[in-house]
């Protein structure tokens, strides 16, 4: 038997554990740069701004939220009498109109009379508490926003474009319109050809 043949087994088992064990190799850690740290500094601070942008605009919103809702819950109560008052309206009407046709001194008349006129003054009384303010424009200049025009009339000694008369009287609630006042409005007076002939032989 030869000496290669006899080799202990011991000295068989370390040479194959030495074969199989894998290579030994050192990580080499990378330093980063100064171009490297000033631009994921940039990165950073784009990031961070964008952030805050973003919180800054949903305040903000949140803000515009918080208004609306306010709002919203303000005119709720403000108006919340709107359709009430419109249905109330009529019946005043009704009232003004019986009171103005109660001609007549007879006692039936005139307890009429006293029963409505109390009637309205308790209307009216409700209507203020309430901010229920009544429009009577007579005298003023027509406004498109509170007065419908039923008709337009030349009147001597009244300005253009001014209330002359009210066939009925608005209303608004808590500024809002409830009612237009239907009114008659002034245009100028037409000038009468003599009186045109007049003005050019002064001239």
């Amino acid at each position: 038997m030869s000496t290669d043949q006899e080799a202990p087994e011991s000295q068989v088992k370390t040479e194959s554990e030495t074969v199989n064990e894998p290579p030994h190799t050192e990580l080499i850690e990378h330093e980063p740069t100064i171009e490297e740290l000033q631009q994921a500094l940039v990165q950073a601070e784009q990031k961070a701004q964008e952030n805050w942008d973003k919180a800054v605009r949903a305040q903000a919103e949140m803000e515009n939220l918080k208004r609306r809702t306010q709002k919203d819950l303000e005119d709720a109560h403000k108006f919340a009498l709107t359709g009430f008052a419109k249905e109330l309206l009529p019946v005043l009407d009704s009232l003004v109109l019986g009171l103005q046709a109660a001609t007549g001194d007879s006692e039936e008349v005139k307890k009429f009379r006293e029963g409505s006129e109390l009637t309205i003054k308790q209307f009216e009384s409700v209507f203020a508490k309430f901010k229920i303010e009544e429009i009577d424009p007579i005298g003023q200049p027509f406004n498109a926003e509170l007065h419908q025009a039923m008709a337009m009339h030349a009147v001597e000694g009244a300005e253009p474009n001014t209330v002359v008369n009210v066939f009925q009287k608005g209303y608004v609630l808590n500024g809002r319109l409830l009612r237009p006042a239907m009114v008659l409005v002034a245009k100028a007076v037409e000038k009468k050809p003599e009186d045109i002939n007049s003005i050019d032989e002064q001239a």
